[in-house]
């Protein structure tokens, strides 16, 4: 018998932050859980089918199995490297 799992989905941008939480089907993958969430019509811009994706800030692949009350993270692209931000401020300093 499945049953079913309590899961949220959360992306954020710098202007707000949208958290779904839902119950999906035990043996459901973050993928399918992102996709069933109303984020993809929250913010039609993004491509949730192929953007990158974390669970409590650790990145997973697609076919990750859900446990009750994981968190699905949705990540955008670094607009700077870390390094070279760190790089910059050191020589503003100087």
């Amino acid at each position: 018998m499945m049953t079913d799992i309590m899961v949220e989905a959360v992306y954020a941008i710098s202007e707000c932050q949208h958290l779904w939480q839902g119950k999906v089907a035990a043996g459901t993958t973050a993928r399918q859980a992102l996709l069933e969430s109303d984020l993809p019509q929250q913010f039609p811009q993004i491509d949730f089918r192929t953007a990158p994706i974390g669970v409590f800030g650790k990145k997973i692949k697609d076919d990750y199995i859900l446990c009750n009350w994981d968190r699905i993270e949705v990540y955008q692209p670094l607009l700077i490297d870390p390094k070279e931000n760190r790089r910059r401020k050191a020589q503003q300093k100087k």
